[in-house]
Formats: C-alpha cells, sequence, structure tokens
C-alpha cells in the first residue's frame, strides 16, 4: 500500500531533501520544526535547491511550484496523531533522537511505523525508547537526497518483517534503490567512505599534494563524480567528525580515529559548504570559488 502522507521531523538540510524528494512523487509531506521560522527555512532551501535544477534544464517552474504545494511548514508535533509515517531528521545524537522517539511513540497511533535518519546510531537503542520496537526502522538518506539513488534500509534488532516490507515498499515510491542494512555501526555507505575521506585529508595534513590535485587524483583515477574531499565539504565537517567519533567509539578501531587537521578546522568553525570555507571555499549558493 502506498503511504499518502509523511511527517519529517528536521527542517535542516537532510530533513528539506527528504520533504523534496518524497513530494516530488506526489505524496503529502508536513516538515515539523522547532519553531515555524525553521520549518519555512527548510521550505525556502527546497525552494532554492529546486531553482538549481531548473537552471540545470532538470525541472521545470510548474513542478517546482506543485512540489512547494504538498510541503506544509509547521511547529508542533500533535498533527502525527494522523501519521502513518514520521522519519526523524534531527542532529545525529543519541540522546536528542531517544528523546524524539520516546515523545513520538507517546503522540502516534500504534500502527505508526517511526523512521530514523541516523548515519551511525543503533536503531535498536533509539528504538528502546518506544514500545513499539518491531516498528522503528532506519532509512539513511544521502546528501543530496535529490539526485543520491539509494538509500539503506536498516533493520534494528527487533524490526518486523513487515515494517521492513513497508519500508523497501516507499524507498520504491519516491525512486529510490533500497540497501538492506542489518544493523552495525556505521552500515554500509558511512562505514565505507569515512576512512578514504580521512585518509584523503592525512595525505593533504602531510603536504603530499593539494586540495584540488588529491580530488581529482580520486575522481579521474577512479571515477568517482566528486573528490573525498569536496565531499566532506558537502557533508559538513563537522558531521563527518561525530561520525568518526561514533565509530571510534563503537568499534575501537585506529582507522575511525579522525585526522588532527579535520578537528583543526571543527574548531575554526570552518565546516565546508554551509559555512562558505573547508578544504575549497564557497558562495552562498554553494557553489565553489
Amino acid at each position: 500500500m502506498p503511504v499518502h502522507k509523511v511527517f519529517i521531523v528536521g527542517a535542516g538540510v537532510m530533513g528539506a531533501g527528504i520533504a523534496e524528494t518524497v513530494a516530488a512523487t506526489g505524496t503529502e509531506v508536513f516538515l515539523i520544526d522547532k519553531t515555524m521560522e525553521l520549518a519555512e527555512r527548510g521550505i525556502k532551501r527546497v525552494s532554492e535547491n529546486m531553482d538549481k535544477e531548473i537552471g540545470r534544464w532538470g525541472l521545470t517552474a510548474s513542478e517546482k511550484k506543485s512540489i512547494l504545494s504538498r510541503i506544509h511548514p509547521g511547529a508542533d508535533l500533535a498533527p502525527v496523531a494522523q501519521a502513518e509515517m514520521v522519519i526523524e531528521a534531527i542532529p545525529d545524537r543519541l540522546d536528542m533522537k531517544q528523546e524524539l522517539f520516546a515523545g513520538l511513540n507517546t503522540l502516534c497511533p500504534a500502527e505508526t511505523v517511526l523512521v530514523t535518519n541516523t548515519s551511525t546510531l543503533s536503531i535498536s537503542e533509539i528504538a528502546a525508547m518506544t514500545t513499539r520496537p518491531d516498528k522503528v526502522i532506519g532509512l539513511h538518506f544521502l546528501n543530496p537526497v535529490n539526485r543520491i539513488p539509494i538509500v539503506e534500509v536498516v533493520r534494528g534488532l527487533k524490526t518486523s518483517d513487515e515494517t521492513y516490507q513497508m519500508i523497501r515498499e516507499f524507498a520504491g515510491q519516491i525512486n529510490k534503490q533500497p540497501i538492506l542494512v542489518n544493523e552495525y555501526p556505521g552500515f554500509v555507505t558511512t562505514r565505507i567512505i569515512v576512512p578514504m575521506l580521512n585518509e584523503a585529508m592525512h595525505v593533504l595534513m602531510e603536504g603530499i599534494s593539494t586540495p584540488d590535485d588529491i580530488d581529482a587524483a580520486m575522481k579521474l583515477g577512479f571515477g568517482f563524480n566528486m573528490g573525498p574531499l569536496a565531499l566532506a565539504d558537502l557533508m559538513g565537517l563537522d558531521e563527518v567528525m561525530a561520525w568518526m567519533e561514533n565509530l571510534l567509539a563503537e568499534l575501537s578501531e585506529h582507522k575511525y580515529n579522525h585526522c588532527p587537521l579535520l578537528r583543526k578546522m571543527v574548531r575554526a568553525g570552518n565546516l565546508g559548504v554551509k559555512t562558505g570555507q573547508g578544504f575549497f571555499k564557497y558562495d552562498k549558493e554553494g557553489n565553489r570559488i
């Protein structure tokens, strides 16, 4: 059965990207954040992103208008009482997600499926804050959500087959290839990409090559669409460091011990595209300078 209405909690980069992707398939979306200003800022981010797509001839102005008409901002969780599905897209901190899921468990009907977009955290630990761990599952979208064709479907230890099948079908509904993942720190994509990003930073820190040449080597040498340093900038260097810290804490493997250069940049507030400065410089639209 198709999902007709989706509630997304968290209107940041990921929440806005998920909202755009879901609304583009004809599904009604309610984008919720702590304040109406934050929720509307998320919709503004969706609008700006679609303007870029229009500039690339990937979207028309009428399609943009139609998609935006299906995204409704909100600052109150009460409407989730009518939700078929709630997707959480708040910062990747276990305490914050557990608190949110405990609240959603109280507000949502017993049949509502609760989805987390975590990159590295345990689905089971999040689900433990609810009385319905069988209906808690992970959907790990990659940024930019509207352009990456896959999504990781992450089963917790108690996720039911029924919930998994529903989410797998939902992934198809929003035109994503589902990648089945059994719960494990970092899943597939984050666990594999993080050591490569970290090693690229070490290569730069050790003066072996320049940021441009490091990225060109990986793009032209191995067919990547984007070099590792530009990719880290896009993800957000603070997010990349948080993923490494989570994986190091979970797995105690040295390969997740982040490069000192990364910590230096995060401390300086040079977080990548979102601050205009990372390994490269960016304008307000996120274009490389």
